[in-house]
């Protein structure tokens, strides 16, 4: 059984322009000890759809509509407010992001460190503190007696997002969700970062969906890639797979606005042309085929399915009529 299951999740928000399907009808599993990424550009439902498993989505404006999400064999859906608290922190852990604004800036890092551990654990004050202490040594920062008294505005953005790994991993959780957890952080602290979450969720046994605009952020990272466009995930599969492989456009247009080390100096990143659709109002076609270098009639005539294909090794599905013959234009 996965650790983590979804299944056909619907998330939804009522607009003044009429209703988005913000996540449009996702599945997929996170084993125990696995590292999924959760790839696409900004709205294309990435984060929402983490915040659905925490049920975390702002009612009103919005609802998750359908499907379910089962964790350790429990339909989250199905909780009450309470059932759900108790899950929120312990067994699953969020790195939101942007720490500036997920942190109170009016409490200081030990108030906020300890307050989780004191909720969901039954320990004094005093052993809190300890197990804050802890924290900030493992996820690498200095004087951590000192820091526990300081507030967010006097830590750097990178030891801001350390806070931030410490306070999901305050109570050992089972999953980590970390969303953009390198945004407007520059390279080498980004490296720093996500080799910190890699070590630390390998020695405690938990597993990591990290959410992303970045292809090339995950490459080192991720055991499996989902992709999403539109609200849906138009393809998935193992990192070697995505990356090797590729059978989707947009996947193919990714990889190619990636700066690359094995290319000649000058070389040109290839954008992928057009914006992404307004999801109130996309038809039953294709929703990347307006930008698809790729695109033939039956694209606007159906929504391609997520559907398994030919590549190196199983496990590797795609949303694209022309999937088979993108092999070729990949390699």
């Amino acid at each position: 059984m996965a650790l983590l299951e979804i299944r056909d999740l619907v998330t939804q928000f009522d607009t003044t322009a009429g209703t988005v399907q913000a996540v449009d009808g996702i599945s997929y599993t996170v084993e125990e000890g696995e590292t999924v990424a959760v790839v696409g550009e900004s709205g294309c439902g990435k984060s929402v759809s983490a915040l659905s498993v925490l049920r975390l989505i702002p009612n009103p404006p919005g609802r998750i509509a359908g499907g379910s999400i089962r964790f350790m064999g429990r339909d989250l859906l199905s909780l009450d407010e309470e059932e759900i608290r108790e899950i929120r922190g312990r067994d699953i852990g969020m790195v939101f992001q942007e720490p500036m604004t997920s942190l109170n800036p009016v409490l200081s890092v030990g108030v906020q460190l300890t307050e989780t551990i004191l909720r969901h654990r039954d320990v004094p004050s005093a052993a809190a503190e300890e197990r804050a202490l802890d924290l900030l040594r493992m996820v690498g920062i200095s004087e951590p007696e000192r820091r526990l008294r300081q507030y967010p505005h006097h830590l750097s953005g990178g030891m801001r997002q350390r806070v931030m790994i410490a306070l999901a991993l305050s109570c050992e959780p089972k999953l980590i969700i970390a969303d953009e957890p390198t945004t407007a952080l520059d390279v080498t602290i980004q490296a720093q970062i996500l080799e910190l979450m890699k070590d630390l969720t390998k020695r405690l046994g938990a597993s990591l969906i990290v959410i992303t605009h970045n292809l090339g952020v995950v490459a080192r990272y991720a055991d499996r890639v989902n992709v999403m466009y539109a609200g849906r995930i138009i393809e998935s599969g193992s990192a070697r797979q995505i990356y090797h492989h590729p059978r989707h456009p947009y996947t193919l247009g990714l990889l190619a606005s990636v700066p690359r080390l094995d290319q000649p100096r000058g070389t040109r990143l290839v954008p992928i042309e057009g914006q992404p659709p307004d999801l109130t109002r996309l038809d039953g076609g294709c929703s990347f085929r307006p930008r698809c270098r790729f695109v033939e009639p039956a694209c606007a005539e159906a929504r391609p399915p997520l559907v398994r294909v030919e590549s190196v090794g199983s496990g590797h599905d795609a949303a694209c009529f022309r999937s088979a013959a993108l092999g070729e234009a990949a390699a």
